[in-house]
């Protein structure tokens, strides 16, 4: 028998106050599409779970939870991939134009970042595959490698 392995994120989970409130957001901002929702022994809904378009197989999950969700309010807890720059921009314009709180688009360690908060806070990264053309891996005030990285 071989070692165990990954096939990919099965699904993404993050705890909100308010249910029905970070829906909407998420669907109005991200695209969400609810697939399933999950009721609590008295029947009401706690849960949802269904797709953000893009993220393939990957599945997204929101559960009720207002303790956990002031617990992760400005943490980044998912980091979306995204093509590069231009996307980040892209992005950009469609916050701007939906009104919504973000971060400006900054160039990172190894790609661009634009980041935007839910309505708990809880702070939703877009980090591109593609990176600047200058790479500022072990720079003063940057990350540096480990180990080797693997190509």
């Amino acid at each position: 028998m071989g070692e165990p392995g990954f096939e990919g994120i099965h699904h993404v989970k993050l705890p909100v106050s308010d249910l029905q409130r970070s829906r909407e957001w998420y669907e109005r901002v991200l695209g969400f599409v609810a697939e399933m929702e999950f009721p609590d022994e008295d029947g009401v809904v706690r849960g949802l779970s269904g797709r953000l378009p893009g993220l393939g197989r990957t599945g997204f999950a929101l559960r009720e939870n207002p303790e956990k969700a002031r617990g992760i309010s400005g943490y980044d807890p998912v980091s979306f991939g995204i093509a590069d720059q231009a996307a980040a921009e892209a992005w950009a314009a469609k916050f701007d134009e939906l009104g919504v709180k973000r971060t400006p688009v900054i160039e990172a360690t190894i790609g661009w970042i634009i980041s935007t908060f839910d309505p708990d806070g809880t702070e939703l990264r877009f980090y591109s595959w593609a990176g600047p053309e200058k790479d500022h891996v072990g720079e003063d005030g940057y990350p540096r490698h480990v180990r080797p990285v693997s190509s």
